[in-house]
């Protein structure tokens, strides 16, 4: 269902519901002035905005940003690092459960993707998933309909050299780190 093949038509239409529209928040004002005067050159120097910037703000009005439950108990072993690890390494026990950190619907179940072991991949929305790697034991298969805490895998070290749980998220595919969305 993620499979977009060339000369393909899509037809996309707006996600259901009321439009969300923001208005700019007014900047505090300065206490001293030369506070005053840095902000006062700030507003006048007109700022450039990339459209990239624009379409992130119209994403997150439409999907506002997830707020995740812990998939494992365990140590954080090793930290997200952009291009090095692409999520958390939580330390534990084999055969201890994992479980969804929301609501969504499994879009791969499998070990087909190198370094990953058995994997378990659970799209949100149209904006974040969350990937678990080096299980055990998957518990769902794809399609299956996971609510958040839900058990979904054990604790393995398929495709590692310990037991641990790698837990990803993703945002419109890219990794980013799971402790900010995380409590």
């Amino acid at each position: 269902p993620n499979l977009i093949e060339v000369d393909q038509l899509l037809r996309v239409r707006p996600p259901p519901g009321p439009r969300v529209s923001t208005k700019p928040i007014e900047p505090l004002k300065p206490a001293d002035s030369k506070d005053a005067k840095a902000a006062a050159d700030k507003k006048a120097a007109p700022k450039k905005v990339e459209e990239k910037e624009v379409t992130e703000a119209k994403a997150d009005a439409v999907d506002p940003p997830i707020k995740l439950s812990w998939p494992a108990k365990g140590k954080v072993v090793e930290e997200f690092s952009e291009g090095k690890n692409k999520g958390i390494d939580i330390a534990g026990k084999l055969g201890e459960p994992i479980q969804a950190a929301s609501d969504g619907k499994v879009v791969y179940a499998g070990n087909s993707l190198r370094g990953y072991g058995n994997l378990l991949i659970v799209k949100h929305d149209n904006t974040y998933l969350t990937a678990y790697a080096h299980n055990k034991t998957l518990l769902l298969k794809e399609g299956d309909t996971v609510k958040k805490a839900q058990k979904i895998a054990e604790m393995g070290n398929t495709d590692a050299d310990q037991v641990k749980l790698h837990f990803e998220v993703r945002k419109h595919g890219k990794p980013v780190d799971p402790m900010s969305y995380l409590p």
